[in-house]
């Protein structure tokens, strides 16, 4: 059988989406008619006053592009200030100063005044020394910063506990580690200068103003500081957004602000990170570099807990004559002007054939049969594409498929649960799936799921899920889109949570337990159970997130109240974390991605059309599936996976559809539909498809390979899709795969025996895998290759199933 199958398979594949060219465009020369320096006027105050500069030039069209790091930096006034060759000004003496700034043979002065030059100097551990831990790197993960430290020393990861990092330096190792008789004998200095051994190499050079700077802290007697000093209340980015051209740099300066009103730049020891590499890259000194694809990307800024962002937009520089396109609803008109500005002109239509296997596949996860594609196919009336919508969402395979899903996030585990347990769990998805039951009472009755489990099977997530600092951070990922967990140790590296807001979360579900009772296992919320801050001590009474801690422990059942915070209209993120899920499955990318992190240093890639869905969601009471139906109408959701010259490297905007990999249980079930061979699965009844697998420990090789989750994580990316080689050769080489094409019941039998006719059998294959019909040429040469077989007439044919099988376009959904 397996002879010719290799050469079979590259004559009837698909082209693969997957590889399109890397074409890498040459820096574009600017001319600049005039430069601007930001700010035009400088204020130092204090002894370590420090300000970047930024320098921007403007074109003859009135573009704006970075000429920061192209400019000479000069001071006319050296004893009063100094400027470096990157354009930080520093104080020298107080008075009046001038920094003079050239570039592209144009020059501009900057006045400068310095106050409080000569004042002793103060120091606060807390704000002049754990920056510096962060900055290189000294209390992150991989250093002194994981659970049990690094030989012996241990730091708070990102410095989340200044008082137990003052303790390490200053009392552990009986003292050694800071010096004060001799400062540049410190131990902590030594090591980080490279004059002695350090598994971490040199991070702070010996000339560096970091080194002299914890070199003086320790010379004044390593003051802890006060506590009533001022705090980083919040940091803010400069730019704050820029329209910038492919392979163009940026400079970005961070400035925080204290409780105090005084401002500070902290460029120099903040952290930077982008929220798409391919788009645009950020070095550890905050210059970011734009790749060669259009689009936008976020960089982050996080000094001391506060965090802000740069977005920059990257269109093509090619400018186009964009088309007239036609809007079904307020979808396309948001994707279009995206599109627009980007200088990307979306792929054609769909085509019937194209539109209906991908909406088979997204709503109900199923190939739709020969029959119903020609019947589908052969339909003239306009709204043929919404009815068929409408038919797709009465189908159980409807609620079939979007429990598996449901599923996989709220933890239906059969090993934590039991049989009996996780069925009726799973039994509950599915029914309120299939009753359409709106999306605020669904969330509402797993959060407040209360008394015997056969009454309240919503309940079992507090069985799967045992502890209130996971059940809080379950919840707030699958309902909210909030990662929150990182909170439980330290301040949010990414996002503004704190240990306090994670401890709020908690506290609404400590009182939650189970007991037993004549009706069995019964859960309960019985109001007790206090949380107590891990560092303070201080207690922590519930809050939900973004809201002020009370004076006191709500009374009654705390999980009624997250519940009416969470199903406002109002809540921010509930009908967002929901709407961007069902968006990214759809369109194969989230608004946002990852789907469960939306955050304000994650922006999505499209606001206005995150927020109109979500509105929209909210504005029909929650309907899931008014939901489907409003993006399988647009027109957005129908294009065609073909790209064009403009598109050809869009992944992000929506210009065409994206190629997606089938899920595992899809792609399994559509091997046994058009092969006609079901699958009887370990420890399941006949008859059950790989979508009806309420449990996902049924021992399958196939599905295992293919990437089903474990559930054992709220965390989307459970469920890997990601191709690989072993898949590949899988469904090259399967024996059992091999056994359903060659069945003497399967369908190749049949259909070689329902059509004599090779030209009619070719038609019927096509349907049957690809659910279109065959092109001329597609026709041509399998027609060529059945004939040329002679009596090994179904062995062909099930040679060419198995090509058919083996293509991107059988594994993908597009």
């Amino acid at each position: 059988m397996r002879a010719g199958l290799l050469s079979l398979i590259v004559l009837v594949a698909a082209p693969c989406p997957l590889a399109a060219a890397e074409a890498t465009s040459p820096l574009v020369q600017t001319r600049s008619v005039r430069i601007q320096v930001d700010p035009p006027e400088v204020r130092l105050h204090g002894p370590e006053a420090r300000f970047s500069l930024l320098v921007d030039g403007f074109t003859a069209d009135g573009a704006v592009h970075d000429l920061t790091g192209n400019a000479s930096y000069r001071s006319l006034t050296p004893e009063v200030c100094e400027v470096s060759a990157a354009g930080v000004i520093r104080p020298v003496a107080d008075g009046r100063g001038v920094i003079e700034v050239t570039v592209s043979g144009k020059s501009q002065s900057v006045p400068v005044h310095v106050s409080g030059a000569a004042a002793s100097r103060t120091y606060n551990f807390e704000n002049d020394i754990i920056p510096l831990f962060t900055r290189f790197g000294c209390n992150m993960s991989g250093c002194h910063g994981k659970a049990e430290g690094q030989n012996g020393f241990k730091l708070s990861v990102f410095g989340f506990d200044p008082e137990a990092d003052y303790s390490a330096l200053l009392h552990e190792a009986r003292g050694r580690r800071v010096f004060p008789a001799v400062p540049d004998q410190s131990l902590l200095l030594l090591k980080a200068s490279g004059g002695m051994p350090h598994g971490g190499g040199i991070r702070m050079p010996r000339s560096s103003r970091e080194l002299k700077l914890i070199r003086d802290w320790i010379a004044a007697g390593m003051p802890f500081g006060d506590p009533d000093d001022p705090k980083v209340v919040s940091i803010a980015v400069m730019p704050r957004e820029r329209t910038m051209r492919m392979e163009a740099t940026q400079q970005l300066r961070v400035v925080a602000t204290y409780s105090d009103g005084r401002t500070e730049d902290v460029t120099a020891y903040a952290r930077f990170q982008s929220n798409n590499e391919a788009l645009g890259s950020v070095n550890e000194n905050g210059l970011v570099t734009i790749g060669d694809l259009p689009g936008e990307v976020a960089v982050m800024a996080n000094y001391m807990g506060a965090v802000d962002i740069f977005q920059a937009f990257v269109p093509r520089p090619e400018k186009i004559a964009f088309p007239q396109l036609a809007e079904t609803n307020f979808i396309d008109g948001h994707v279009w002007r995206k599109l627009r500005k980007l200088n990307i002109a979306p792929s054609a239509a769909a085509s019937d054939a194209e539109y209906l296997r991908r909406v088979y596949l997204d709503i109900i996860g199923t190939l739709p049969t020969a029959e119903e594609t020609r019947a589908f196919l052969a339909e003239t009336a306009p709204d043929r594409r919404a009815r068929l919508v409408d038919q797709l969402l009465k189908r159980p395979e409807f609620a079939d498929y979007w429990a598996l899903r449901w599923a996989d996030l709220l933890r239906v585990d059969r090993q934590a649960l039991g049989h009996k347990g996780a069925y009726a769990y799973y039994r509950w998805i599915r029914d309120s799936i299939a009753a359409n039951v709106p999306y605020d009472e669904f969330v509402r009755g797993v959060i407040t799921a209360e008394g015997p489990l056969t009454e309240a099977p919503a309940g079992h997530l507090y069985k799967a899920v045992t502890k209130p600092g996971d059940r809080a951070s379950t919840v707030s990922q699958v309902f909210l889109g909030v990662r929150i967990e990182c909170a439980q140790c330290h301040h949010h590296p990414f996002d503004r949570w704190t240990q306090t807001d994670y401890a709020g979360m908690q506290a609404f579900f400590t009182p939650v337990n189970f007991k037993k009772s004549p009706r069995g296992e019964m859960l309960i919320a019985d109001g007790g159970g206090t949380v107590k801050h891990p560092r303070t001590g201080e207690p922590v009474f519930a809050h939900a997130l973004g809201t002020s801690l009370p004076e006191r422990e709500l009374e009654g059942d705390r999980r009624q109240v997250l519940a009416d915070w969470m199903t406002a209209p109002e809540n921010p993120w509930l009908a967002r974390a929901l709407v961007n899920r069902v968006w990214a499955h759809f369109l194969g990318r989230g608004l946002i991605e990852p789907v469960d992190d939306l955050r304000l240093t994650n922006p999505p890639t499209n606001p206005e059309l995150l927020d109109a869905l979500a509105a929209d969601f909210i504005a029909h009471d929650f309907d899931f599936q008014h939901l489907i139906r409003t993006i399988t109408a647009s027109q957005v959701y129908q294009l065609s996976s073909q790209p064009n010259e403009t598109n050809e490297r869009d992944q992000q905007n929506y210009s065409r559809a994206l190629w997606k990999r089938l899920d595992a249980e899809v792609l399994f079930d559509a091997v046994c539909q058009t092969t006609g061979i079901d699958e009887k699965f370990e420890g399941v009844p006949a008859g059950y498809r790989a979508i009806q697998l309420w449990d996902s420990k049924v021992r399958h090789y196939f599905l295992k390979l293919f990437g089903r989750p474990e559930r054992l994580s709220a965390c989307e990316c459970e469920r890997t899709v990601e191709p690989s080689v072993a898949q590949v050769l899988h469904v090259l080489n399967s024996p059992e795969i091999h056994a359903k094409l060659s069945h003497d019941g399967g369908r190749i039998r049949q259909l070689v025996d329902r059509w004599p006719d090779d030209r009619a059998l070719v038609e019927e294959l096509y349907l049957t895998f690809y659910s279109r019909f065959p092109t001329a040429e597609e026709r041509q040469i399998a027609t060529e290759y059945l004939q040329s077989q002679g009596t090994r007439r179904r062995q062909a044919a099930e040679d060419l199933a198995w090509s058919l099988l083996n293509t991107v376009e059988f594994l993908f959904n597009h």
